[in-house]
């Protein structure tokens, strides 16, 4: 049992930018809260309409770590709840697992309520869908390497690019030359288009198509060097394929499959398998691990 306060720290999602972007569940951690702390570089201030009079405001883009804890502890003693705003999802470039550490350490009870992601943002606006059938079926979310933050070996930008999916790359615009480098050594041909989105969300938002051979041209023309986000690959023009999910031949708990329909089904599936087997024997002996590889990986 627990001898005295021990007060609760919510990570809210705030979304990319736009206010109305927060989830019912969001808006409630902030309004229950006696201490808000907000990043006002990266979210919009009227997130804040959601506090409560009297509660404590802090921007966390004049704190340090060590300064958010104080908080935490300060919550800890007096049994506060306290709104910790991060943009985007927590669960991604928030910072987010050193402050969860800290608070287990204090004893104090933690909720993280998800958010917006900005790549889902960016495929919104774009009026994309990112996993086409037989186009591209993972999204690699990542960041340029040689940045403020190491990157694990095997991480580097060209390494996954060779993968030849969709990807969505975060923090990589000051350094467009490099970030254009690596997706070429990855394989992506010049070709490749791009969905390049600055303040996505907010009111100046700015999203432009370019391809990666003009990316960084592209990039520099309008000044870009941060709050932008690039999602790259061939799922970015596509045309949408027949998806199995609602083919009249693909059955599930809801649906019976028509019999005729079914049939030709599994005779298409059996085609798109025989051709990616020739295709896999076709290429050269290092290329044929590779592409089984991607088979056997592939997700059913």
């Amino acid at each position: 049992m627990s001898d005295g306060p021990t007060g609760k720290v919510t990570f809210v999602g705030a979304g990319p930018g736009a206010a109305d972007l927060l989830t019912f569940r969001a808006a409630r951690a902030i309004a229950d809260a006696d201490v808000v702390i907000w990043a006002a570089s990266l979210v919009q201030a009227e997130v804040l309409e959601h506090a409560r009079e009297g509660a404590e405001i802090l921007d966390s883009a004049a704190m340090s770590l060590e300064e958010v804890v104080t908080v935490y502890e300060r919550a800890a003693r007096q049994g506060l709840r306290v709104a910790r705003i991060h943009s985007g999802d927590p669960s991604l470039w928030g910072g987010t697992q050193e402050q969860l550490d800290r608070c287990a350490a204090l004893g104090v009870e933690v909720e993280i309520v998800p958010g917006v992601s900005s790549f889902s943002a960016v495929a919104a606006l774009a009026g994309r869908e990112l996993t086409i059938p037989e186009v591209a079926q993972s999204v690699i979310l990542t960041r340029l390497g040689g940045g403020k933050t190491p990157m694990p070996p095997g991480e580097e930008v060209r390494e996954f690019a060779k993968h030849g999916t969709t990807m969505a790359l975060f923090l990589s615009a000051a350094r467009s030359g490099q970030l254009v480098k690596e997706l070429l050594e990855g394989g992506y041909p010049t070709s490749t288009p791009v969905v390049v989105a600055h303040q996505a969300t907010w009111p100046e938002e700015l999203v432009l198509r370019c391809t990666v051979g003009t990316l960084e041209e592209t990039v520099k023309e309008h000044k870009l060097w941060k709050h932008t986000l690039f999602l790259v690959g061939a799922a970015l023009s596509a045309e949408g394929t027949r998806s199995h999910l609602y083919h009249p031949g693909h059955f599930h708990g809801f649906r019976k499959a028509e019999p005729g329909a079914r049939r030709a089904l599994r005779e298409q599936d059996a085609r798109a398998a025989a051709a990616s087997v020739r295709g896999v024997a076709a290429a050269s002996p290092g290329e044929q691990d590779a592409g089984a590889a991607s088979v056997q990986d592939a997700p059913r």
